[in-house]
């Protein structure tokens, strides 16, 4: 199955790209997409779990995807 990883901020500026297009076995898990993309060049720099979405919902590590999920990685925001 075909899923995309969408980086924004930070994450896209290390990874140099604003989203992936990752091929995972049927049954992957968000986890497993976050090792995929930590495994990237540049990617060390993801926290083991940060803040994610999949299709525009909060999802944690154990959430098992779809062909076609969008999986936004999300950094952390700061401001006032």
């Amino acid at each position: 199955m075909t899923v995309t990883a969408l980086l924004f901020a930070s994450y896209a500026d290390v990874l140099q790209r604003e989203s992936i297009e990752i091929t995972m076995p049927n049954g992957a898990t968000v986890g497993d997409v976050i090792a995929h993309v930590r495994a990237m060049p540049g990617g060390a720099m993801l926290p083991p779990f940060p803040l994610v979405a999949v299709n525009q919902a909060y999802a944690r590590p154990d959430v098992v995807l779809a062909s076609g999920d969008e999986v936004a990685i999300i950094p952390p925001v700061a401001g006032g």
